[in-house]
């Protein structure tokens, strides 16, 4: 078996995959490769397959898999796998962190420090107690994140059209009622035709004046020109997230420009911990096939 590893994961990986076979990270080889390990960076476009002719397992370290073109690999015999429980508290964790950096006004804060400013009457906190956060896509991230926001004494509302009823959220008769209700509105869908576009200028509209919306799901779910103009007009407060339309981002992305928006670099399932967790799962999978 010849593996390739084509994106970055953690750096005990190449050793512990040795005993299933020849492991390399050179993509020069990927015509020789039986089984290719991608994070997001590896566009398995079919294209990018047919340079694969050996191919028989993609196993991406992850969740969604929309940068996985499943059909073409479907008529190449080529099987498909992802890691989703690996990921779930790394991701979970920094959409917490996000959703306390806006109203802690954290990053106001430290660079004012930095200027040597002194802002402590000048910026206004307000908690997360007490508000309500909506869960878009209560699956395994959102599920831990609902965990999370409850320790903070926030009440949950979960919208998710495959979870009819679930352990902490109360489960909202419909989108649009999550949206009128929630003060915080958390995504955590994946990449589908149903999804794409699915943030404009009228579902922003449903929302709450001043909602804060934290994305550490897919950027393209999200329309930015309307999510940006929502936040010139101050009906959403705020816009933290983790994803874009592209890593990075174009540099006319209108949301870096817009106000009130906290950007991190789809860092989401980036942590040590996470890596590990991934490359246990790898493990598990080729060990199951080499039986």
């Amino acid at each position: 078996m010849k593996i390739l590893i084509a994106d970055a994961f953690d750096e005990s990986l190449p050793k512990r995959l040795a005993p299933f076979g020849e492991v390399f990270t050179d993509m020069g080889r990927l015509a020789e490769a039986n089984v290719l390990l991608i994070r997001s960076k590896t566009k398995a476009t079919k294209e990018f397959l047919e340079g694969a002719p050996s191919l028989g397992l993609i196993i991406r370290g992850g969740v969604g898999l929309d940068n996985v073109d499943r059909e073409a690999c479907k008529a190449r015999g080529i099987e498909v796998m992802n890691t989703p429980k690996a990921s779930s508290v790394a991701v979970a964790e920094l959409a917490m962190a996000l959703m306390l950096a806006v109203p802690n006004r954290l990053v106001e804060a430290h660079q004012g420090m930095k200027e040597g400013k002194w802002l402590k009457k000048e910026l206004k906190r307000t908690e997360l107690f007490g508000k309500t956060l909506g869960i878009v896509g209560v699956g395994l991230i959102g599920t831990e994140v609902a965990r999370r926001a409850a320790a903070f004494g926030m009440k949950i509302l979960g919208f998710d059209p495959f979870v009819p009823k679930h352990e902490i959220a109360a489960m909202a008769k419909s989108l649009d009622d999550l949206f009128a209700q929630s003060d915080y509105v958390s995504f955590h869908t994946p990449l589908t035709p149903e999804t794409k576009g699915m943030i404009g200028k009228d579902a922003l509209a449903k929302m709450k004046k001043g909602v804060v919306l934290v994305n550490t799901g897919r950027g393209k779910i999200m329309v930015e020109e309307d999510l940006a103009e929502a936040l010139r007009s101050g009906h959403v407060r705020a816009y933290a997230t983790d994803v874009w339309y592209s890593d990075p981002p174009d540099p006319s992305c209108p949301l870096l420009s817009a106000p009130n928006v906290l950007m991190a670099p789809h860092i989401g399932a980036s942590s040590k911990e996470n890596l590990l967790r991934i490359g246990d799962t790898v493990v598990e999978i080729l060990g199951k096939r080499k039986r």
